[in-house]
């Protein structure tokens, strides 16, 4: 799942209240006034110091919530100002992430260090452990020299009390490319030449420090355009974060303002069998091994970390990719937005120009707050929902694998590899796979960001267990998918 849950409340009452103030009469006055409905003078505050950082903090959440930057921000330009330049702007702008400095203050530095629990022991292993010559004994006790020290664990591995601990950003660790970090001020910045957009810095953040640049408003305003046609496609993930089944939902959708709404199932079926069609190719051809290349953040990863791995990963187009093109197809004129459980469709969707904008689930339920829709009271929108089972599943975990191989010629051939959460850990298994040419018993690895697949995605609303429990229901009741050539 995403951020913990008291961040993904402030961050949804912000979403809901920028959206209130966009329908109202006057959203530059009302954005302004955010963080002093939410905290009004006298408000208890546990977690911060007083209710006057409280409120800049809230202030950074509602701009990063109407699509800007945070990085290089003026604090001194009120909130009204950020609304009102957010009506003029006419294309998101480039980088999904942004940190909140004010809200990044509660963690040190990462480093290892040596706790009392250290015994000075006559044999020193830390020491004859340690190969930068990082270690002295000080008064007794081993002492990590910071400037000297690597950060490789070799003297944690080797202390028999463990008694040398590695404190933690959790960002930092969180990232398995080595994308953020603290600079010397102890704020948190992010190298967007390294980041894949996985979002995992997002929901690592204790602080809720992290935060993607919402595209809200750049929807609403098309919404609010009669002269636009506005279509959703939305993840089959979406079933089992918000209550009522996937036919309300499509009802709910449309409540909302949306023109059409269409399942990217869709285009799972076509991804489907190309991919199918395209492993049997490459096994043919002798091909040692396919990887999937339905992740956003994976895909990400692949050009900016491991190009090698170009050879080996399927050519074949997202879920997205294909359904955006039939609703292209259909009108060429349409706005797109595509309805995510993770911040890397963002990146995705301006390489693609036939995806306008993004919204997460976190931004959807704050839009069906707004606008004071009950799914649960919905109609049931059964139209056009003849998406086959194996698509609704892509969502899961080796969900991908299993749609590949259900409508492979010959089933036995296939033999899947599943990374379920791409970490520094399975980052290097991936590089040993690239380096050997060869994925140890296995010809096909399913690779996906998020732990659990799509349903744990960062910016999703429910725990996995419970999101999967609801889509079983979808999936019980929807068709095989069949490979006609």
């Amino acid at each position: 799942m995403g951020n913990n849950s008291q961040s993904i409340h402030i961050k949804k009452e912000i979403l809901a209240r920028i959206i209130e103030a966009f329908l109202s009469d006057n959203f530059e006055e009302n954005t302004r006034l955010i963080p002093y409905d939410m905290r009004p003078k006298g408000s208890d505050v546990p977690y911060r110091c007083c209710v006057y950082k409280e409120r800049e903090i809230l202030k950074e959440r509602v701009k990063a919530g109407l699509g800007f930057s945070l990085e290089d921000d003026d604090e001194t330009t009120p909130l009204n100002r950020f609304a009102e330049e957010s009506l003029k702007r006419e294309e998101p702008e480039e980088n999904p992430l942004t940190v909140l400095d004010a809200a990044c203050a509660g963690c040190v530095p990462s480093r290892i260090y040596v706790t009392d629990l250290c015994k000075g022991c006559v044999a020193r292993p830390c020491q004859s452990a340690c190969k930068f010559g990082a270690i002295d004994m000080v008064n007794g006790r081993s002492k990590i020299d910071g400037s000297k020290c690597k950060g490789c664990k070799m003297c944690m591995n080797a202390c028999p009390y463990n008694a040398i601990v590695k404190l933690a950003v959790p960002c930092e660790d969180a990232c398995p490319v080595g994308a953020i970090h603290k600079d010397d001020a102890g704020i948190t910045r992010i190298d967007f030449d390294k980041c894949i957009t996985c979002g995992k810095c997002v929901a690592a953040c204790p602080f809720g420090a992290v935060n993607e640049k919402s595209q809200i408003i750049d929807i609403l305003k098309n919404i609010k355009d009669k002269d636009k046609k506005v279509v959703a496609m939305f993840a089959p993930s979406l079933v089992g974060q918000l209550p009522g089944n996937i036919y309300q939902l499509k009802t709910a959708i449309k409540k909302a303002g949306f023109d059409e709404v269409v399942e990217v199932a869709k285009g799972a079926d076509i991804t489907t069998i190309n991919e199918a069609k395209e492993f049997e190719e490459r096994m043919e051809e002798g091909q040692p091994f396919m990887t999937t290349s339905c992740c956003a953040g994976y895909n990400n990863f692949v050009e900016k970390h491991l190009p090698d791995m170009n050879e080996f990963r399927s050519t074949t187009g997202t879920p997205l990719y294909y359904t955006a093109e039939l609703v292209r197809k259909a009108d060429p004129e349409a706005v797109t937005v595509f309805i995510s459980p993770c911040v890397a469709k963002r990146k995705e969707a301006m390489d693609n120009d036939n995806v306008s904008y993004v919204m997460t689930y976190e931004e959807l339920g704050a839009l069906f707050i707004a606008k004071k829709i009950e799914i649960a009271e919905c109609d049931e929108d059964r139209t056009d929902s003849d998406s086959s089972k194996q698509a609704r599943n892509f969502g899961n975990t080796a969900g991908v694998a299993e749609a590949v191989k259900s409508v492979l010629k010959d089933k036995e051939q296939v033999k899947p590899y599943i990374i379920s959460g791409l970490t520094k850990e399975t980052a290097k298994e991936l590089k040993k796979f690239v380096k050997d040419k060869k994925c140890p018993d296995c010809n096909l690895v399913e690779v996906m960001c998020c732990e659990g697949g799509c349903v744990g995605g960062n910016a999703t609303l429910n725990l996995p267990r419970i999101a999967r429990k609801q889509l079983k229901t979808l999936l019980d009741e929807s068709q095989d998918l069949k490979r006609e050539d």
